[in-house]
């Protein structure tokens, strides 16, 4: 068996900027990897995240020492070995890890014929709704994108803070979309006591919860904010793989995975069964990406209780096709062709 592999940097515009607690996005630095098998093509997706340490450059900078590692082992069928030396030879750089475990992935269950969701077991039926993430701008432009979102048929809605107007913010959606589930995300951006105020005013809009109010570098904070909230508390920087789901346990409700983070859908599903051993709901989020592993992710959907996979929604034009997200629901009974549904 000899693959062959290949990976293809690309700058990706979004639809609008966006804008978080930590900067502001015009484009998505992506790169699509594919191992390829006596014809058939796994396509995978890198989207790194700067705020992890990596970038565009690094992805590509270590790839050919991760590909020579598939080539090598030579058998896609060899996820968990070749997971274990990829980390061997790249102790860092998930997003890069990620790309080719995605497009392993892919190609295995291209190679048996059927989805992915079915080659690990699960059920199809049992999916959820990903939100549409609203990005920190002046109010009245949040106020139109949300408008838009709701246009466009999306009933679950994220909402970045991290500003002196949260409240504001808050309010202005929620008086625009009074019907739609909505979270929201600081991305670290509050201190423990500043977040346990703020987050005292914000339950009043009928919040499922809030996301990541306090630095990860300050896990006694979190557990501060926690033990005070009068909403659920979801991890995100501060739960990067498997291991820190102990940390977390006990400072939060709900671990929230990614696979940028993460390194692998191999991971993301120990990070999953992790979190329900420490009584942990389960969320999977992005990065700015594209449908190469956007794709890859819904299909962990029945294993979820929340998903934020919007990052190829927001794109102005994405050149890889997934999975159906009509109004934001994870389709995968709509799902017609085998492996991940990513495809050119």
């Amino acid at each position: 068996m000899s693959l062959e592999t290949s990976f293809e940097r690309r700058s990706l515009p979004l639809e609008f900027p966006f804008t978080i607690a930590r900067g502001t996005q015009t484009h998505a630095e992506v790169v699509f990897v594919e191992v390829e098998d006596d014809g058939t093509v796994g396509i995978g997706g890198a989207g790194p995240s700067a705020h992890y340490g990596e970038t565009a450059a690094t992805v590509e900078a270590v790839l050919p020492d991760l590909l020579a590692v598939v080539e090598d082992v030579g058998d896609p069928h060899q996820l968990a070995r070749i997971e274990r030396r990829m980390r061997e030879t790249v102790e860092r750089n998930p997003a890069a890890r990620c790309a080719v475990s995605v497009a392993l992935h892919d190609l295995v269950a291209k190679r048996l014929d059927v989805p992915l969701y079915r080659y690990w077991g699960l059920d199809p039926a049992e999916t959820v709704e990903t939100s549409y993430t609203i990005g920190i701008d002046d109010t009245e432009t949040m106020r139109e994108k949300t408008e838009l979102a709701l246009e466009r048929g999306h009933g679950t809605l994220k909402v970045k803070l991290g500003t002196d107007r949260d409240e504001e913010i808050v309010r202005t959606i929620r008086e625009t979309a009074p019907d739609a589930r909505l979270y929201v995300d600081a991305n670290e951006a509050w201190t423990p006591k500043e977040a346990v105020r703020k987050i005292d005013r914000l339950a009043a809009y009928d919040l499922e919860f809030v996301e990541q109010p306090v630095p990860a570098e300050n896990p006694g904070g979190l557990r501060y904010v926690y033990e005070r909230s009068s909403l659920p508390i979801a991890a995100d920087e501060s739960c990067i793989t498997a291991d820190d789901v102990p940390q977390v346990a006990g400072r939060c409700d709900v671990a929230n995975l990614k696979l940028m983070k993460c390194g692998g859908l191999r991971e993301a599903i120990r990070i999953v069964h992790a979190a329900r051993a420490h009584g942990l709901q389960v969320m999977c989020g992005c990065m700015s990406e594209s449908n190469a592993s956007i794709a890859a992710a819904c299909h962990l959907a029945p294993l979820l209780d929340y998903a934020d996979l919007d990052g190829s929604l927001l794109l102005a034009e994405d050149p890889v096709d997934g999975v159906p997200l009509p109004g934001g629901r994870i389709d995968l009974e709509a799902l017609d062709r085998p492996g991940t549904g990513a495809r050119r």
